[in-house]
């Protein structure tokens, strides 16, 4: 059977801080693992925005983003996603534009408009309080004037430097229908976060294409899945490793998002059957097993949902068997290596 994959694979990391370490071991982690996703024919490498997060080291995104593509060669590098109402749109566009001409060609600008962390937190980063998640149209807008003025009816005499006139493509992130419409009626890129809401997945991309209008920057749509995907070298084996995404939002439904910890042989002994079906239906879309099994689920669901590309997440506690993970991905995709 062959893997339907000629569409890109990409990573999405986290930077996960896993029990017993700190974030330090957790970004120089990310560092080794998007050298050897440059090396095994991943084509992104995204960082995303989470604050307060005891688990995850990617809060200051720009700055990790900067890290990776100063530690890699050829593998795009951007944001999976900033949380656009979190920032001033110009700050935004010159940490972009500075990226940009830092590594040019190799910048994406995702973004979502959820807060990445809770209500407490999200009222310290937001010092303006009337900037949330229904203004994100218009905090848009502002974002794309500051790189392209001419488009946008000459800007509003700002100007983003560097960031003007840069070419950073933008993707709009969601979880559900709101980013997918408006990705659509835009023309932009759309990625859904498939790797905690899968429910919401395919009436996602159909309302995308459904709204989709030609733009200056696509032509027809452009659709990524996020998904989890964690293989080994047997069945048993990924399902044992996947036991740590599982207590990772098992942690999360009670409240207590905490480091990744290590897999556990029954994961039955951690939770409660009603806390059992959250967590599944969470990580409902994911692909766990050995190459053979990962190789037939991952055609599955490019069959099902047809993606132009897919982004996996792989929450593995132990370092090596993580990068061990994304090699067997690559070689069931069959990645053109680096």
């Amino acid at each position: 059977m062959s893997t339907r994959t000629n569409i890109p694979v990409s990573i999405l990391d986290l930077s996960p801080i896993v029990a017993g370490s700190n974030p330090a071991k957790a970004l120089a982690n990310t560092l080794d693992l998007a050298q050897h996703a440059d090396r095994w024919g991943y084509h992104r490498y995204w960082l995303a925005e989470h604050h307060g997060m005891r688990g995850i080291a990617s809060a200051a995104t720009s700055v990790v983003i900067g890290h990776v593509a100063g530690g890699t060669q050829r593998i795009r590098v951007g944001s999976g996603g900033i949380m656009l109402p979190n920032h001033s749109p110009l700050v935004i566009a010159e940490q972009f534009g500075t990226l940009e001409s830092l590594y040019p060609g190799r910048i994406d600008l995702g973004l979502g408009r959820a807060p990445g962390t809770d209500q407490a937190t999200m009222r310290a980063l937001r010092r303006d309080s009337g900037a949330d998640g229904d203004q994100f149209p218009q905090m848009l807008d502002e974002l794309r004037a500051y790189f392209r003025p001419d488009l946008h009816g000459g800007g509003n005499g700002i100007h983003a430097v560097p960031g003007e006139g840069l070419d950073v493509p933008i993707w709009l992130l969601g979880s559900s229908g709101f980013s997918a419409q408006l990705a659509g009626y835009l023309g932009l890129p759309f990625a859904f976060a498939g790797q905690f809401a899968p429910r919401n997945m395919k009436a996602a991309f159909d309302l995308y294409r459904h709204t989709f209008r030609p733009s200056r920057v696509l032509e027809q749509p452009y659709a990524m899945a996020g998904i989890n995907v964690i293989a080994a070298d047997t069945d048993e084996r990924a399902a044992f490793l996947a036991t740590s995404a599982q207590r990772r939002f098992l942690g999360m439904i009670r409240g207590n998002p905490g480091p990744l910890e290590e897999p556990v042989s029954n994961i039955d002994d951690y939770w409660q059957p009603h806390e059992r079906a959250t967590v599944m239906a969470q990580l409902g879309a994911s692909i766990v097993g050995s190459p053979v099994t990962v190789k037939a689920k991952l055609n599955e669901f490019i069959e099902e949902y047809g993606v132009n590309e897919v982004m996996a997440n792989a929450a593995v506690f132990d370092h090596a068997e993580r990068l061990r993970s994304y090699e067997l991905l690559s070689e069931v995709c069959e990645l053109p290596r680096g």
